[in-house]
């Protein structure tokens, strides 16, 4: 880690970001400076304009990827050497409704399939949990042993993203799972530990693994579509929508701050979209039987 680059870090520590976001951000000022092969003090407005070209234009990156790495930069900029001037050559990707995509979503069977694939207790209550709960990865590789309320029969979510907390009902189901998880592995702070030096460690477990057991899990189910831990995250608001929950409690549930974020599930559920009434089955229109053919398909011999 260069000189600036722990500045930088110092900077996110003191105003409280997340580590996740100390990370993102580290590793996009550091992917910076490598594409641009010159010292982070020396890159300048010229430097800035081609990276971001290049992302959008060679790397196809997703506006949403890029407006996070301008992000990391405007900071590294702005906070860190106090180039305010620089805020100008900075901008963020514009970003049109129409282009925004919407989630993959899983069915049940597909659901079924994804959690009962997975090669072992650890990978298999991993699974359960995110789904069962609707989880952010972060959000479950901190997971502690003492946020499972057996007695409320909630999960407690500590310090989720923008810092706030929420409880989700604990499903019986995923009770008995996490029981038997906790029998055969014996966790002591955090609910799925990670290792060190091959060993189990009392450490949380890193965003990778958890990566790692999805992508086996659905490659041995046969999913080809494209399956991420945040697509369990995706299908439990989906599904729940789908349930009969209504959008203010799956916002709660979800820790989202808009109810926008929980509205575009609406989109992507075919139950609710197959029940959804088109306004042409509601007029008395009289059939193509009678309708006069406007031309003959074909020359005739």
């Amino acid at each position: 880690m260069t000189v600036l680059t722990q500045r930088m870090r110092e900077e996110l520590v003191r105003r409280n970001y997340a580590q996740s976001t100390i990370r993102t951000y580290l590793m996009a000022i550091e992917e910076f400076r490598r594409h641009a092969e010159k010292r982070l003090d020396h890159l300048g407005p010229d430097d800035i304009r081609r990276y971001q070209v290049a992302l959008l234009e060679d790397k196809k990156l997703a506006v949403g990827t890029v407006a996070l790495r301008v992000s990391a930069l405007r900071f590294f900029y702005l906070k860190v050497l106090k180039k305010y001037a620089l805020r100008y050559e900075l901008p963020y990707p514009k970003n049109p409704k129409w282009a925004r995509r919407l989630p993959t979503i899983l069915t049940s069977e597909e659901m079924t399939r994804l959690i009962d694939s997975a090669k072992n207790l650890f990978h298999y209550a991993m699974l359960l949990t995110m789904y069962s709960c609707g989880l952010r990865r972060s959000e479950l590789c901190r997971l502690k042993v003492s946020n499972i309320d057996s007695q409320r029969m909630v999960v407690r979510v500590e310090r989720g993203k923008g810092g706030v907390d929420r409880e989700i009902p604990l499903s019986q189901k995923l009770l008995e799972t996490l029981r038997a998880h906790w029998r055969w592995l014996r966790p002591k702070t955090y609910l799925f530990p990670g290792t060190e030096n091959g060993w189990r460690a009392d450490k949380p477990i890193t965003p990778k693994v958890v990566w790692e057991a999805v992508q086996e899990a659905a490659k041995r189910a046969g999913i080809t579509k494209h399956v991420t831990p945040h697509t369990l995250r995706h299908c439990f608001a989906s599904h729940m929508l789908e349930a009969g929950t209504d959008l203010r409690t799956i916002q709660a549930l979800m820790g989202h701050r808009d109810i926008e974020a929980t509205a575009r599930y609406l989109h992507v559920s075919p139950k609710l979209l197959r029940a959804a009434v088109n306004p042409i089955d509601q007029i008395p229109v009289s059939g193509p039987a009678n309708r006069q053919q406007s031309r003959k398909l074909h020359k005739p011999e």
